[in-house]
């Protein structure tokens, strides 16, 4: 099946068409810078003409960087603050004229690592942490999201951990390889005293030198780095897109026939 994938950044817009069987792109990755009012009229705006240009059909996949919770956003990371409370599903659907199926960046980040990249066949606790603009968290048990975990946003020395320890903040303050693993490191274990996971999985652009910084952490669960990298969320929107329209296509269950209940104890049935 091939589905349409976007992925909203505070930087920059991305999409493309997925094979969503294998989780490979089948058309060119399109990228738009973010609007800079980065608000959700003019996002709106980008994402149509993105889509408008890969065409495709059924449902669209998107993430952004926000809690999302039956398609409206509940918070706003990288993003304007006018995105909260807006029904982000409805807007994109009336934007592009196809149904949209909008869920956090990280989540479905994490979605395309569990199906197709570095966790699939993981059982236990996997944690994807996406490094970018900020720091996103996908949490995964045995296979299935915990959605919205929003770890980022924990307090590392009286700071949001992603204020400390996001690849931006590395370009920003113009950090060294080894001071920002030196953040990243102290981040990550405030993390793992938390939720404990059996494996991590690094995403975002900066993974794509991971020599430069992933042998200077020193995390008591084993790391990997994405596949995907700065691909995962279109690749994991499109797949959430797919079983959405899987579930709507597949007939409704028949409901089991409830067995006639045994006569009481001591009455006698009528003949």
């Amino acid at each position: 099946m091939i589905r349409t994938g976007v992925d909203i950044g505070g930087s920059g817009i991305k999409a493309g068409l997925v094979d969503t069987g294998t989780g490979e792109l089948v058309s060119e990755r399109l990228r738009v810078a973010t609007p800079a009012g980065r608000d959700p009229a003019g996002i709106a705006g980008v994402v149509r003409d993105l889509v408008g240009q890969l065409g495709g059909e059924g449902t669209v996949g998107l993430g952004m960087p926000a809690v999302v919770t039956n398609g409206q956003a509940r918070t706003a990371a990288n993003i304007d603050q006018s995105w909260i409370g807006t029904d982000a599903a409805t807007l994109f659907t009336d934007a592009t004229g196809r149904s949209c199926l909008v869920a956090n960046d990280a989540d479905v980040a994490g979605v395309a690592e569990m199906a197709h990249g570095a966790g699939k066949g993981r059982a236990g606790v996997v944690l994807l942490l996406t490094l970018g603009t900020g720091i996103g968290s996908a949490l995964f048990v045995d296979g299935r999201l915990v959605p919205n975990t929003e770890l980022g946003h924990i307090e590392v020395r009286g700071k949001e951990g992603e204020r400390r320890a996001a690849a931006s903040v590395r370009d920003a303050k113009h950090l060294s390889w080894a001071d920002w693993a030196a953040r990243l490191d102290e981040y990550i274990d405030t993390v793992e005293r938390l939720v404990w996971p059996d494996l991590i999985i690094l995403g975002g652009g900066v993974t794509k030198q991971p020599d430069k910084f992933v042998p200077m952490l020193n995390s008591r669960a084993p790391i990997a780095v994405a596949r995907f990298r700065n691909n995962a969320g279109i690749i994991g929107a499109a797949l959430l897109a797919a079983t959405a329209d899987a579930d709507d296509a597949a007939p409704p269950k028949a409901r089991p026939r409830r067995a006639a209940p045994a006569p009481k104890r001591g009455s006698h049935a009528k003949g």
